[in-house]
């Protein structure tokens, strides 16, 4: 069962169940790719075919495990968000600025618009989407491709093009992990039942839900995965060197004009959100783990929403357990689709997260250059067998203490964290070495990408660490140049 995912998905019963989810391409979760071209944030998937049979657990699993596929079609998704703001007041743009980029965007570049009633909340292009996050921060979510250059000209084009309308209308993009200068009260808010539904519920599982939600950006990767075992070995090192990501690209060290004390605000904002949802999942790590474990992990997160007749039906705090049972207060009576799942596993937020593919997603937003490197380091890490392999050997024998204690201080210290007899920085070193080593046997002359964080490694100072020494020095303690400094 470990070598292989065909034993799952090759039951009648499951390929019949999985057509209702290829029925609703235009949400684009057929089985080719565990990527979508909307994004979890927009109208989920369009309203499920009536369920004929109730799905068991075993479907669960057997959709998860739908993602496995042969090394040649491994491909790479890069998703970043960031912050877009008025030149002349620097105030973060309002829902009825990002309506008319979006529309110019689409009119100019030929992009389809994505709607929620009356509401244009995002965009979509073949399989890249851009979707709008809480706080209005624009996301790019790229398609599957298959090289890093690839990766870095989408990057690119996505940004050129967002520039070209946005300085016209006098609207800047911001490169930076959580909003420096802003207070939650001056952030807008998205016109979108999804968001309304977290918003309420968060102040009931962490202080910080709503930081989350409205003043942070990411970059994260997904990757694939060929078999279940695979699928183990990339979730593990995936999971033991997130905070070395962390650190890497640590870029969030403003809140509302001053230093907040750390380097990553919005790595820390994590840990209070809802842990519930969030956090390192020591039970990968048990010799039990599978796909059948992260359902049951999954099944036990509380639900926020269900999606029924293009509306948003708030089921905050209930169990999928007692969905797939036929027991949802806030649907007495009926059933789960694979739709209802595929959605209640976005909704789900570790360090590393699993879908069709896997997520990572310790990194802070950062300016282009860091948007092509994260991606690099964890394909040099995760995508050769040798180098994956050298990374399960050197974090074996770390403790869940140890990676919960580096989850923990990483960021407020970073590269400077203590670890065993050194500092994480040296661990950096061998990490990143790994990493490129990876890369270069990959054969893509990708190496380069990586340039951008071997200057934080060779230093040992963090994004975060030159943005406070400019604060502290020439920005005479104004977070204003900032503005410029990590404009895109």
């Amino acid at each position: 069962m470990k070598e292989t995912c065909v034993s799952f998905s090759s039951s009648s019963r499951y390929s019949a169940k999985i057509s209702q989810v290829l029925h609703l391409d235009n949400a684009g979760i057929g089985i080719r790719r565990g990527r979508r071209s909307i994004v979890a944030a927009s109208p989920p998937t369009e309203d499920a075919v009536v369920v004929t049979e109730p799905l068991t657990k075993e479907d669960l699993v057997g959709y998860l495990a739908s993602g496995c596929k042969p090394k040649e079609k491994w491909r790479i998704g890069t998703e970043h968000e960031k912050f877009g703001f008025e030149f002349g007041t620097l105030h973060p743009m309002k829902y009825e600025q990002i309506a008319e980029l979006l529309n110019s965007i689409a009119e100019r570049f030929d992009w389809e618009k994505v709607m929620e009633g009356d509401y244009i909340i995002g965009l979509k292009q073949g399989k890249q989407s851009i979707s709008l996050e809480p706080g209005g921060q624009f996301e790019l979510s790229g398609a599957p491709l298959e090289t890093l250059h690839q990766t870095c000209a989408e990057v690119n084009s996505h940004l050129y093009q967002v520039k070209a309308v946005a300085e016209e209308m006098g609207i800047g993009f911001l490169g930076i992990g959580f909003q420096p200068k802003w207070g939650l009260k001056d952030i807008p808010v998205m016109p979108k039942g999804r968001y309304e539904i977290m918003r309420n519920y968060m102040p009931k599982v962490g202080s910080l839900g709503l930081d989350m939600m409205f003043r942070t950006c990411t970059v994260q990767v997904n990757l694939d995965f060929s078999s279940e075992a695979d699928m183990i070995r990339k979730f593990r090192a995936g999971l033991a060197l997130q905070p070395i990501a962390t650190a890497l690209f640590a870029n969030s060290p403003f809140t509302e004009g001053k230093p907040n004390g750390y380097l990553s605000m919005r790595s820390h904002i994590w840990t209070d959100t809802d842990n519930n949802r969030a956090g390192m999942l020591p039970f990968v790590f048990d010799d039990s783990f599978g796909f059948e474990q992260y359902v049951d992990y999954a099944l036990d997160v509380p639900m926020y929403f269900v999606y029924r007749k293009k509306k948003y039906i708030d089921c905050a705090g209930m169990s999928f357990r007692d969905f797939l049972a036929g027991k949802l207060p806030c649907l007495p009576g009926e059933l789960p689709t694979l739709n209802d799942w595929e959605n209640h596993l976005t909704t789900i937020f570790p360090e590393v997260r699993l879908k069709r593919y896997l997520e990572m997603r310790g990194a802070d937003g950062g300016p282009w250059r860091r948007l092509c490197a994260l991606p690099a380091f964890w394909v040099g890490l995760l995508y050769d067998e040798d180098s994956l392999q050298n990374v399960l050997d050197m974090t074996a024998d770390w403790t869940t203490g140890e990676r919960q204690m580096l989850r923990n201080k990483v960021p407020k210290t970073g590269l400077k964290t203590p670890f065993r007899d050194g500092l994480l920085r040296h661990v950096a070193q061998d990490v990143l070495k790994l990493s490129k080593d990876g890369l270069e046997r990959r054969g893509f002359k990708e190496t380069g990408f990586l340039n951008e964080v071997a200057e934080v490694v060779r230093t040992g100072v963090t994004p975060a660490e030159k943005l406070l020494d400019m604060y502290h020095g020439k920005w005479r303690e104004s977070v204003d140049p900032v503005f410029e400094e990590l404009l895109y």
